[in-house]
């Protein structure tokens, strides 16, 4: 059911169930992280592996010290001017934290969402969040509640409705360690924006460093095939007689259906459009989906994160 009752969905929530919650970045799937039932049901709801942590969201920078030991001065200035928004911070939890929101790790993910309703509804309650991406694991995320209602309608009590999401991809995701930034993932704040913001020095760590969210190579998979190209003008030509759905991020001429992330190359608009439009073309009656290689610059990186692994999906 979808709907805009704060009420109930505090309710639901008080009471062990699943909600699910809109944030600036993708719906989440939240529970009670304090609640082991709970936790175990967003599992099985998404089908999630157990040794996949959850981001925990919190409704200020206030609250960051009840589940943590400890809150470096870096950490901190990242939360002050991110917060609320789509950066979350690996920090070292206690003993409040229970390991299944961690997949075992002795640190938990925490950020505050930049979502007015979602913020009045942790602001409801006296636990925090557990909130990944409310739909099945490994399948596109989702940006509005319908999204939510057809991959988990029959397994959760609630979609809180807040619209579509603005952001359109999942937070990034960071550690600091000795003063230094390092992105576990990319997504809606970049490399760039940290830099600028904070005068921090910014790095990438290699994949499987350690474990947080949205780290298989296999993620966000559409139902038919996704392919990435060099120039999907040139193969538009050369596939002239398939049925191919293309996402493009300026005006080009190709021979199948079109859906426009953007006209004019605007990355956060094309971020904000992702989702939404992979979950449009995977529904339509194309054989197969295609993308131009984006650049990766900015918020460039987390859209190719999100594009490759799905293409990955469906290598042989």
């Amino acid at each position: 059911m979808i709907g805009t009752d704060l009420a109930l969905a505090t309710s639901l929530l008080q009471n062990g169930q699943l909600v699910a919650i809109p944030t600036e970045t993708v719906y989440g799937l939240a529970a009670n992280i304090l609640d082991i039932n709970a936790l175990t049901k967003i599992y099985e709801a998404k089908q999630r592996p157990s040794f996949n942590p959850l981001i925990v969201h919190i409704s200020s920078i206030t609250e960051v010290e009840k589940y943590t030991t400890h809150f470096p001065p870096s950490a901190r200035l990242l939360a002050e001017i991110f917060w609320p928004g789509s950066l979350s911070i690996l920090l070292p939890k206690n003993n409040v934290v229970p390991d299944l929101v961690t997949a075992g790790s002795q640190k938990v993910v925490l950020r505050v969402p930049n979502h007015a309703l979602t913020l009045a509804l942790l602001k409801n309650l006296d636990f925090p969040l557990a909130a990944p991406s409310a739909n099945l694991s490994n399948t596109v995320s989702p940006t509005n509640a319908q999204h939510v209602e057809s991959a988990l309608g029959r397994n959760i009590g609630y979609v809180l409705d807040g619209g579509p999401c603005i952001v359109g991809v999942e937070s990034t995701i960071v550690e600091v360690i000795d003063d230094i930034v390092f992105i576990l993932r990319e997504g809606g704040i970049s490399q760039e924006e940290i830099t600028a913001k904070t005068g921090l020095i910014v790095r990438t760590t290699k994949e499987g460093k350690t474990a947080t969210p949205g780290h298989f190579l296999k993620h966000y998979a559409t139902v038919k095939p996704l392919y990435m190209v060099d120039d999907i003008e040139a193969y538009s030509s050369a596939h002239s007689a398939k049925k191919i759905s293309y996402l493009l991020y300026e005006n080009k001429e190709v021979n199948g259906h079109s859906y426009y992330l953007s006209h004019t190359y605007e990355l956060a608009e094309i971020a904000s459009n992702l989702f939404a439009m992979m979950h449009q073309a995977d529904e339509d009656h194309s054989d197969c989906i295609v993308v131009e290689k984006i650049r990766e610059e900015g918020i460039g990186r987390a859209i190719a994160d999100r594009l490759s692994r799905a293409a990955f999906a469906h290598r042989k």
